[in-house]
């Protein structure tokens, strides 16, 4: 073999690798350099200080509060987030100009960009004239602070969330629906199992690479929000939405912390590292390839 055929697959795949090195793995080892140092981000002086960033980040009680917002957050956004797109899967997957008409109507919300997503359910949960609170007042319930009150501020978010991402995880469930070969069903039919059996025993199996993708997904997006908590709430009120992301923004570009927010974005790294191989190691052996 000449020297050119052994050295072109690596010639092939090396701007690949460049581009993943410089953009990914460059980036995280440099928060970690800067984590162990204190810097303003304006003067080119780092005062290495070691792991005493990390040791501030645990004894502040604001970020004792950021860390249960942000799990808070993570574990209502994902659980309604499958369970409903699965139940509206389920509902949808059927052929007819009608329900296409409903994918669509149910995936619209994802190509709305998170500016015109906020802007709307703030007005929709505006204290005085927002919809949400017209419909609770119409049939005999008590108007709610939906964004200003610290305890329905943050399950506000989820509901903005669920709402955004609800149709693209439908669209993927029906996709793993219709993978499913309708032979199985027909077997199920002759043995006269029930609808829910025929769920659990074969739809539910046969969807799970699809659900372990989703919950995946979800989860390192539910941890990454921050459009959404910066243009509707600020973190407010009283630091009851204030996620991770939102956090590190705060005291890297307004307090221009850059050691410390980067001792954050250290954290959130392992956090997220850590609960995708615990997903992988536990969920993994559930899921039934074909």
């Amino acid at each position: 073999m000449s020297f050119y055929a052994r050295i072109r697959p690596y010639a092939m795949v090396a701007p690949s690798v460049l581009i993943f090195l410089f953009f990914f793995i460059y980036p995280i080892f440099y928060m970690i350099y800067l984590s162990m140092h204190k810097w303003n981000f304006i003067s080119p002086d780092k005062t290495f200080v070691g792991t005493d960033n990390f040791k501030d980040l645990f004894s502040d009680s604001e970020f004792l509060q950021v860390i249960r917002n942000t799990f808070s957050y993570t574990l209502f956004t994902v659980s309604l987030t499958i369970a409903l797109a699965l139940l509206i899967a389920l509902w949808v997957n059927r052929q007819g100009r009608l329900y296409s008409i409903m994918q669509g109507l149910i995936f619209s919300p994802h190509i709305i960009s998170l500016v015109s997503v906020s802007m709307l359910w703030m007005w929709l949960m505006d204290p005085q004239y927002g919809l949400l609170n017209w419909l609770l007042g119409s049939i005999g319930l008590p108007e709610l602070q939906w964004l200003g009150d610290p305890k329905t501020s943050l399950f506000s978010l989820v509901i903005v969330a669920v709402w955004k991402s609800v149709g693209f995880n439908t669209l993927v469930f029906i996709a793993g629906l219709q993978s499913i070969s309708s032979q199985i069903y027909e077997a199920a039919a002759l043995d006269d199992a029930s609808r829910w059996r025929t769920f659990y025993r074969l739809t539910l199996p046969m969807l799970s690479p699809t659900l372990f993708f989703l919950i995946i997904t979800n989860l390192i997006g539910s941890f990454q929000v921050f459009e959404t908590i910066a243009i509707m709430t600020g973190g407010g009120p009283v630091n009851s939405t204030s996620t991770l992301v939102f956090y590190i923004y705060e005291y890297g570009f307004r307090f221009f912390k850059i050691g410390y927010a980067s001792s954050a974005g250290a954290i959130l790294l392992i956090v997220v590292g850590l609960l995708t191989i615990l997903y992988f190691k536990l969920l993994s052996r559930k899921v039934h390839y074909r």
